[in-house]
């Protein structure tokens, strides 16, 4: 199985680049680039998946390392309850609703699963992680 040697080849990093992409597009539009706020909080939790990912990577051990995924985790369930609002202020339709939720779901899922692997391996290196979990 090939090594990841740089955060960019993780998986659920991609997937939240592409999650925190999406958000940014939306929220330049119409009402919805005029509700500060939510914007804000919005944007800052799909870049908090990506920069938590990010930085739990070059962490030095598993402990480390688990508890930034977890952030990365939490980030992605805050970008799901946000978009609840997004909703129901009529600012995102149900059908970008449901792209954006099953992306940050993804995304949550695969930093899930990496955080799964590096609890239940052997040993405290975190660097040159394996495949793709």
């Amino acid at each position: 199985m090939p090594l990841i040697t740089r955060f960019e080849e993780i998986k659920g990093w991609q997937e939240a680049r592409d999650l925190t992409q999406k958000i940014y597009g939306l929220t330049m539009q119409g009402a919805f680039s005029r509700d500060f706020k939510l914007v804000d909080q919005i944007r800052g939790a799909s870049t908090s998946i990506m920069a938590n990912i990010a930085e739990g990577f070059d962490c030095e051990s598993k402990l480390e390392q688990s508890r930034f995924l977890g952030y990365a985790r939490r980030s992605a369930v805050e970008v799901q309850s946000l978009l609840y609002v997004a909703l129901d202020a009529r600012f995102i339709d149900k059908d970008q609703f449901d792209v954006l939720y099953t992306q940050a779901e993804k995304t949550k899922a695969l930093v899930g699963g990496w955080k799964r692997s590096i609890e239940n391996r052997k040993g405290s290196s975190t660097r040159a992680q394996p495949g793709n979990p």
